[in-house]
């Protein structure tokens, strides 16, 4: 389990250093220099979104055919391997290219996110179907603390590059990607060496073609399980905030006009506030159920929203950095443990393609949405409304459908 955990350790820093942080730092005031910052947002979003469309497509596939053949840490390691690809390809991005940047970023998020597919699904085997919420909340808080640790040093380059050997902030930068690279590489190895797996079951052409008949059998499975697909559609919602918040951040401070620095800072502040965080919820669910855990982590996140149409300033933006970082691995630990108690066991990768699938269809939605609208109305924070409507409606579905509120078998 605890080799499975490091898994969140290690790709987490791609999440922060890259996803969140720098990339559309970097995106919007190195690579896209000189482009109307409207633009940059819209051009940042549609990146996210393609990358995403992609795992839309792929997810469910690949999940089925790896319950078939067994191959879940072999299909990470692949995804993961084109994840680090694509990260270390960045630092070799020069300034004014936002087209290859965005090229190989949405190669390295696609790497990202199809991995995680995998790691999610191994979840059931690596626990045994015991005590999920707290070893979900486990990767999680050991993703904030690794994400956070190597961040951290990352600011450190950037702020102090002569303390590194490097020129200025914008080399300071470029090597960031590449250390998060080889932290992503090096620390996949615990999960791919000890954390348990299913026995491979089938060669690969005939696990093939029997996922993509058991894909089909998934799809007409679901409509009997009424709490599954129930629970699938929330997610579908609230979601789609969680991950376009993490995504879009940066950017959206940047449009405000807020100092750099300071939402680098902030950044950095969510990751360490995370970490115990994520703990706390893990003990949490298993005593008011996740639940709840989930739409208290909601009900966060509506405030949040709100109250960002209204920021003005990086102390604000600090604050509201602490309280995301409060409840967002949470939310996200919490909806991976309670949908692995409404699934069945023996077709975990399949059920979790279906639910990757639908987190990314969502993620292909919001920060185009958010983008196009600040691109139409040319305010950013007119942006901020569409996250809050989806967090809310995602929420009052898990509210109203009495989804996961009593421990049941599948």
């Amino acid at each position: 389990m605890w080799s499975w955990a490091l898994y969140d350790w290690a790709n987490s820093a791609f999440a922060t250093t890259v996803m969140a942080g720098f990339f559309p730092l970097f995106f919007k005031q190195y690579w896209s220099a000189g482009v109307d910052p409207a633009r940059s947002t819209f051009w940042l979003g549609a990146a996210n979104s393609a990358a995403s469309a992609l795992i839309v497509v792929l997810a469910p596939v690949l999940g089925a055919v790896a319950d078939r053949g067994g191959g879940r840490k072999r299909f990470l390691a692949a995804f993961a391997g084109l994840g680090v690809a694509g990260t270390a390809a960045l630092a070799g991005v020069g300034q004014g290219g936002w087209v290859w940047a965005a090229a190989a970023f949405v190669t390295a998020t696609v790497g990202f996110m199809g991995a995680n597919v995998f790691y999610d699904a191994l979840l059931v085997d690596v626990t045994g179907g015991r005590r999920m919420d707290r070893a979900s909340a486990l990767g999680y808080a050991l993703g904030y603390l690794g994400g956070g640790l190597l961040f951290g040093v990352n600011v450190a380059m950037t702020l102090r590059p002569g303390w590194f050997g490097l020129a200025d902030a914008a080399q300071a930068v470029r090597a960031s990607f590449l250390t998060v690279a080889l932290w992503w590489a090096l620390f996949s190895v615990p999960l791919l060496a000890f954390a348990r797996e299913r026995a491979d079951t089938a060669p690969l052409g005939r696990a093939v073609a029997g996922g993509l008949a058991q894909l089909r059998d998934t799809v007409r499975d679901l409509r009997g399980r009424r709490q599954v697909w129930v629970f699938l559609a929330a997610y579908w919602l609230y979601i789609d905030g969680v991950d376009t918040i993490v995504r879009m951040a940066v950017d959206y401070g940047l449009a405000l006009g807020l100092d750099s620095g300071g939402l680098i800072k902030a950044l950095l502040l969510t990751q360490f506030v995370g970490f115990p965080a994520a703990l706390a919820y893990g003990w949490l669910g298993e005593r008011i159920g996740p639940r709840t855990g989930i739409l208290v982590g909601l009900a966060a996140y509506a405030a949040v929203t709100v109250w960002a149409y209204r920021m003005q300033t990086s102390a604000e933006f600090y604050l509201l950095a602490g309280v995301i970082g409060l409840v967002q691995g949470g939310v996200q630990a919490l909806s991976r443990s309670l949908y692995a108690r409404l699934i069945p066991p023996d077709r975990a990768a399949e059920y979790f393609g279906v639910y990757n699938m639908l987190g990314k269809f969502a993620a292909v939605l919001g920060p185009v949405l958010m983008g196009w609208i600040a691109l139409a109305t040319g305010e950013p924070r007119a942006g901020v409304f569409a996250v809050t409507g989806l967090v809310v409606a995602g929420g009052t579905v898990l509210a109203v459908s009495g989804v996961g509120a009593r421990e049941v078998a599948p």
